[in-house]
């Protein structure tokens, strides 16, 4: 009995030792243990956290890409934007964690030098070192969304937040070649809520006073307890307005909005491609208008640049000399050297499409093809042979004028006439 006691307390003092071996680190060689880095534990997630997998940028992300990055999740795991998402909170949350950290160049260095262990906030400031925390942030998340939502809207107003989480309309917009080139100003008919007239917007009905909103005290945001994490949001019950609508609009029903049917003028900017949308503001709304651009019959594009094809004679491409086309922007005229080729191109800078917003251009390059007429007349069919009876290259024979033994081109042409000549008049 008192052996089973001895191995039993053993095997305890053990398991205690290598207990308190994990948790703790000596520093055994430093003359002065207070100068000596403290480093702490942290919870088995947090030592398996990486920012930048958070993010889903690489280790080498610029700060441009770290802010893209965070902003675009953000917005896709914003409470409002995702409401029926019950782990939104929290990853919306962690996301102002990781870019907290990233966003910092000394913070950054800090973890990918000791990883998301991190070290003692307490201890920052001693021995010129800087110190970030993982587990929580010490920035408000709605706050820090605030601040990058506004740099990337150019400073749009945030109370306004909840209109770009709203689906925007969507439209589609036909274009010819020639519009989507060189821009046009076109209408179209939209179907779209818009601010009740009646109301102005506000859904209580005019005359009639709103209450404070009691849940969130008439601030329109709400604080969150998401475990490790405090965070404000949108409040759930004013939608963020900050007041209790007491009597709704009898016209809108206390939406605030109406459904009506417009025609708006769309500014087509010069250079739009197939398939790109753009937005733009009807009242107090924002549509998507998406543009289709349709398959010209002379021109191809290649970006910025335009491809067509120029037919020339012959005598033009032997001889050369000048050719017209069918232009962007006008009636086109080149130079066609001589001995001009069959595809050969001929560049004409600056007639292309126009880059948007700015005042460059792309090139024209035309194709040059050579028509080879159906028909002849009989002095242009004499000239050809005779030419044909000069040239010294020809692969093969040329019909009419390939030499027998004992003849020359000229008798061979001269048959070749009069058996023509034969048959016209048998046919006649």
């Amino acid at each position: 009995m008192l052996h089973m006691l001895i191995c039993c307390t053993k095997t305890l003092i053990i398991k205690y030792c290598r207990c308190v071996i994990g948790i703790l680190t000596y520093c055994t060689k430093c003359p002065n243990a207070t100068t000596c880095h403290s480093f702490h534990t942290s919870s088995r997630s947090a030592n398996k956290q990486d920012f930048y997998g958070v993010l889903g940028v690489s280790r080498t992300a610029t700060q441009k890409d770290i802010k893209k990055a965070y902003y675009q999740l953000a917005k896709k795991y914003h409470p409002d934007t995702s409401p029926d998402d019950p782990d939104a909170k929290e990853k919306f949350a962690k996301l102002a964690e990781a870019y907290e950290v990233l966003s910092d160049e000394v913070k950054r260095k800090q973890y990918d030098t000791y990883g998301a262990a991190g070290f003692d906030p307490n201890r920052a400031g001693q021995n010129q070192q800087q110190y970030y925390r993982t587990g929580g942030t010490s920035i408000d998340p709605e706050e820090l969304f605030r601040k990058i939502f506004g740099e990337f809207t150019g400073g749009m107003h945030f109370g306004n937040m909840h209109n770009m989480f709203e689906q925007r309309p969507e439209f589609v917009m036909e274009l010819s070649f020639s519009e989507a080139a060189k821009g046009v100003s076109k209408e179209l008919s939209v179907n779209i809520e818009d601010d009740c007239p009646r109301c102005e917007g506000k859904g209580s009905e005019p005359g009639t006073k709103v209450s404070q909103c009691s849940y969130c005290n008439g601030t329109g945001m709400e604080t969150l307890n998401t475990g490790p994490f405090m965070m404000r949001s949108t409040c759930r019950r004013c939608g963020g307005k900050g007041s209790i609508i007491i009597t709704a609009c009898i016209m809108c029903r206390g939406s605030g909005q109406t459904k009506k049917r417009q025609t708006v003028t769309v500014p087509v900017p010069a250079g739009v491609e197939n398939g790109q949308t753009v937005r733009m503001s009807v009242g107090s709304r924002e549509i998507l208008i998406t543009f289709r651009v349709q398959r010209s019959p002379v021109f191809r594009r290649d970006g910025l640049n335009i491809h067509s094809d120029v037919f020339i004679s012959i005598a033009q491409a032997i001889l050369g000399g000048t050719a017209t086309g069918q232009g962007l922007y006008e009636t086109i005229s080149m130079v066609i050297p001589p001995s001009c080729q069959p595809d050969q191109v001929i560049r004409l800078q600056g007639k292309g499409i126009r880059r948007m917003n700015s005042y460059s251009y792309g090139d024209h390059y035309v194709h040059i093809k050579i028509r080879v007429p159906k028909k002849l007349t009989r002095r242009q069919r004499s000239l050809l042979l005779t030419y044909a009876e000069e040239e010294t290259d020809v692969q093969g024979t040329v019909t009419g004028v390939s030499p027998s033994a004992g003849e020359s081109y000229t008798h061979t042409v001269q048959h070749y006439f009069s058996v023509v000549c034969r048959q016209t008049r048998r046919n006649t």
